[in-house]
């Protein structure tokens, strides 16, 4: 992008966060569920102590900090940077409070644009087009964890007004069609990414995989067939799971997919406009790669390699399916498409592809450290934004973790 497409993209996804949080008070802002979500008012701290950090703070001539106490509690987990306010106790930051922080972000925003209206070359494009699209995944991030807190009130609240304009009423999901497949006739593929537009560093080098004749399904798992698993005892029949995943169920007592209960009515599901009706036509999601991985042995699948997921989804357009557009309440639909309604679960442990190297500085720590215990999943989400994710997009989770938009697509081996 030139620099006033890059303008007009940073003034766009910077509103877009504010329009985020418009319906939430001070309070909302400010609650922390559990150690691995963060207050909304974090996020908004965050996304704004990147451009402070790695941009204004470079090329900005006689810069000053907004605030010095910021470096820390705004810093994530940036060693090279310096210390960090500890994860687990953002929610205890009631000060600096809603509006300072908002005040922060208005100070930021204007001296961006002002950087970048002036005739500063250096990497300030570069940066700047990795600060919105880490920005975006915050904005993912702030609405899964939003959702979370909400879900421990027991009177069950709406992030959005119900009579709001950004709250329409869902629609149900089309019925599900009969499960389909994709099938792909192996042998060596190029996967990573590769060319023009942005890319993050851990989708690349690009390089080339041995592939085994396979099939893909053409949908989702829907939440109707996660109801037969449960009927039929999946939780209870420990030669379906990993052992680790057993013990975890064992530990845990987990019973069914996160956000689900058994009312009088029939089941409901938690979502950014309360309790609603489960659909049963809609993608199952917030569930466990454990969880993902055991449905896949009883339905006599098996879920794909994050490298047969992309030779499908080369094929596929990633801005289409149901995604995030403007400020607008996600909940899964059941589209058509590789892309949309949730995150997909692989079998791929997050590791570095053959020749990866963590960039020079700081930013170097952005997905390098973390190649260790998690998995790979793939596509996008009810709360993606909308072109923010592509064929090549490697997202990753630890197998336990479910409070993000996550589901399956189950695979198969067929005969070359």
């Amino acid at each position: 992008m030139n620099r006033s497409k890059i303008t007009e993209h940073y003034r766009y996804v910077r509103g877009q966060s504010l329009a985020l949080v418009a319906p939430l008070s001070a309070e909302d802002c400010c609650v922390q569920s559990m150690p691995d979500a963060s207050p909304a008012k974090w996020h908004l701290g965050h996304t704004t102590w990147f451009f402070e950090t790695f941009i204004l703070e470079a090329l900005e001539e006689g810069f000053q900090p907004f605030d010095a106490a910021f470096r820390v509690l705004f810093n994530s987990y940036y060693k090279r940077i310096g210390e960090q306010h500890p994860r687990a106790q953002r929610g205890a930051l009631t000060r600096p409070g809603l509006d300072h922080v908002l005040a922060y972000r208005a100070n930021v925003d204007k001296r961006m644009l002002a950087l970048l209206a002036s005739e500063v070359v250096a990497d300030l494009d570069r940066l700047v087009e990795l600060g919105l699209n880490h920005e975006q995944q915050h904005q993912e991030l702030l609405l899964t964890d939003i959702k979370h807190a909400m879900f421990q009130n027991p009177l069950g609240p709406a992030m959005w007004d119900g009579d709001a304009p950004a709250a329409p009423a869902a629609p149900a999901a089309p019925a599900a069609a009969p499960l389909g497949w994709h099938e792909h006739p192996g042998g060596i593929a190029l996967v990573g990414h590769q060319g023009e537009g942005f890319a993050f560093d851990n989708e690349g080098p690009r390089h080339r995989v041995l592939l085994e004749p396979f099939a893909l399904a053409d949908r989702l798992v829907t939440n109707g067939e996660w109801e037969q698993f449960i009927a039929d005892g999946g939780y209870r029949d420990p030669r379906l799971w990993l052992a680790d995943g057993w013990g975890w169920v064992q530990r845990e007592g987990i019973t069914a997919p996160l956000y689900w209960r058994e009312a009088e009515a029939g089941g409901q599901h938690f979502t950014h406009q309360g309790w609603q009706a489960r659909d049963s036509h809609a993608p199952v999601t917030h569930i466990s790669h454990f969880e993902a991985d055991a449905y896949a042995t009883w339905a006599s699948a098996r879920l794909p390699t994050e490298f047969e997921w992309e030779a499908i989804a080369a094929a596929h357009d990633p801005a289409a399916g149901n995604q995030l557009d403007g400020a607008a309440p996600p909940l899964p639909r059941g589209e058509a498409g590789m892309f949309g309604d949730c995150w997909q679960f692989t079998r791929s442990a997050y590791l570095p592809y053959p020749g990866f190297r963590v960039a020079d500085g700081a930013v170097g720590e952005y997905n390098g450290k973390f190649m260790s215990g998690q998995v790979v999943l793939r596509g996008a989400s009810c709360a993606t934004v909308r072109g923010h994710s592509r064929a090549s997009y490697r997202n990753f989770f630890y197998p336990h973790q479910r409070w993000q938009f996550t589901g399956l697509r189950l695979a198969k081996d067929i005969a070359g």
